[in-house]
């Protein structure tokens, strides 16, 4: 009588064991799952305007690198060089009718 009685002050005893180390994950699990919403609701009013500066900076970086890769896109650069040389040649050509002509005026 007294080992059966032992046994199941024993299995009662494991038992409480289990139940409680099972109590202490729990709340150590509940825990952790506390932190980071208390770091959110603690979070000053400086990191968040630091954060918003942040998103907006990077956003206009975001937008202005669209801006170049599309200028680059329409290759401006080499229409304004083609363009030039263009101009050139035709004013050459023709500065050089004009003095063509003003040599004949004075000169006959």
């Amino acid at each position: 009588m007294y080992i059966s009685i032992a046994a199941t002050i024993n299995n009662r005893m494991n038992k409480l064991l289990v139940l409680s180390v099972l109590v202490a994950l729990l709340a150590l699990s509940a825990e952790s799952f506390r932190v980071p919403r208390q770091t959110e609701e603690e979070e000053g009013s400086f990191t968040k305007m630091t954060g918003k500066i942040k998103s907006y900076y990077s956003s206009a970086v975001d937008t202005v690198t669209g801006y170049v890769d599309s200028i680059k896109g329409l290759k401006l650069e080499e229409k304004a060089k083609n363009l030039y040389s263009d101009t050139t040649n035709i004013v050459s050509t023709y500065a050089g009718i004009v003095q063509d002509q003003l040599y004949h005026f004075f000169h006959h």
